[in-house]
């Protein structure tokens, strides 16, 4: 073969080369772009799933502290707000179906007539709400109006009265709270009542008590619950209270904002055996989303900061003489304080997976007690992110079945033994 022949064939088959190349990369930049354009779709896909997953559920939260936090100072939440954590519009955009409104006062009441007057001037702010937004709420008593206000694509309110000092001692009270709606009563808050021992003071203080647990009238306010339909609320109470209450109850009970304390080990959370003293009595457990009962790091530095209030507080009212804008200052400054130690969602949704995997899947539900506590986990700040929750237990291999079972089937068992 002579030499121009074979430098023609080789040059031609260079060109081929070079075109084979070409044709790969431009194969490969294909495949990539597909790739990539793949990716998005599957992961809007997902994110659609998610959404039709979350939307398609019931979703019930049994503790949110709007009434207290804004209801009473006049703020109107039938619109958003740029405030607080909750309104009407911020609870649709979370797709909320069913909201157990808390009333709550201090162990010191607001008004001199009393904790029972207190807690009949929040129902009455939230009967305005009602009233204001026909088309958007309703107001349940009956578990057959939880069912109506469903369907209807209306948010369903229903009223928990969280402490029993709002009755005192009288039985009377008790009726007629559950006349205006109350269909949950959390039998103490962190102040025990003279026939029940809270958490705090059974863990903090128990020099002060007369007694643990139910005296022989707590045992029969459980009882008168259990007659009413009125849901025995466990959050807040002490461990000896918890066992004598399930004890007395012959209905299932829900602990309506409490988490697990064997992955936080604070007061107010419930133990292993408490669990599953839920589990055999068929009630449920709402996990609280505070990052102090979710984290114990997070427990941990505020109790640390906690020790320097005073001084803190003297410091800035040395600055700025005046009560108020020193609270705002104090909190703005322990805000800023607590924020490299406030937990992650994971770390909220492993309250839940530690229920799971404990005692199984029918037993814990949603409480997140919004706009009643001061710090959240990240990505939680308002009402607007319990899609969050379901992303994150969709992404650990929940089924659909479980999740819908955690968003609100649990709770909604729980109000049907319960509610006439």
């Amino acid at each position: 073969m002579t030499g121009p022949a074979i430098n023609s064939i080789a040059a031609k088959t260079g060109s081929n080369d070079r075109d084979a190349t070409r044709s790969a990369i431009a194969s490969l930049l294909h495949a990539a772009v597909s790739l990539f354009i793949f990716s998005l779709l599957s992961v809007r896909a997902i994110a659609q799933d998610t959404m039709t997953i979350h939307r398609n559920a019931v979703l019930v939260d049994t503790h949110n502290d709007i009434l207290s936090a804004a209801m009473l100072d006049g703020k109107d939440i039938s619109h958003r707000l740029n405030v607080g954590h909750s309104d009407l519009d911020r609870w649709k955009e979370g797709g909320l179906d069913v909201q157990f409104f808390s009333v709550w006062t201090d162990k010191v009441s607001r008004t001199p007539q009393g904790f029972f007057h207190d807690a009949n001037a929040e129902i009455d702010s939230l009967d305005g709400l009602v009233a204001k937004n026909p088309g958007r709420m309703l107001l349940a008593k009956r578990f057959r109006d939880v069912k109506k206000g469903i369907r209807r694509n209306k948010l369903v309110a229903l009223i928990g009265v969280e402490g029993g000092h709002m009755i005192g001692n009288d039985l009377q009270k008790l009726e007629e709270l559950y006349k205006r709606g109350m269909r949950y009563m959390t039998l103490t808050w962190n102040n025990s009542t003279t026939w029940a021992s809270s958490a705090m003071d059974e863990t903090l203080h128990p020099d002060s008590l007369r007694q643990k647990g139910l005296t022989a009238f707590g045992r029969e306010v459980v009882h008168r619950m259990n007659a009413l339909g009125i849901m025995v609320d466990l959050s807040h109470t002490g461990e000896q209270t918890f066992y004598d209450a399930i004890a007395n109850s012959d209905k299932p009970v829900i602990l309506s904002h409490s988490s697990v304390w064997s992955l936080c080990p604070v007061f107010r959370n419930v133990k292993d055996d408490q669990i599953r003293a839920v589990a055999k009595n068929g009630g449920v457990i709402c996990i609280n989303f505070y990052s102090g009962f979710i984290s114990k790091s997070f427990d941990e530095q505020a109790s640390a900061l906690a020790l320097h209030a005073k001084f803190t507080t003297d410091s800035l009212g040395a600055i700025l003489h005046d009560s108020l804008k020193v609270a705002a200052a104090y909190r703005d400054l322990l805000s800023k304080q607590l924020e490299p130690y406030r937990p992650t969602l994971a770390q909220l949704v492993d309250h839940i997976d530690y229920i799971v995997k404990l005692v199984g899947d029918d037993y814990v539900g949603i409480g997140s007690d919004y706009d009643g506590i001061g710090s959240l986990p990240l990505g939680l700040d308002d009402v607007t992110t319990y899609p969050k929750i379901t992303a994150e237990l969709l992404k650990r291999g929940y089924s659909i079945s479980s999740v819908n079972k955690i968003l609100g089937g649990n709770v909604l068992r729980v109000m049907k033994a319960n509610l006439r």
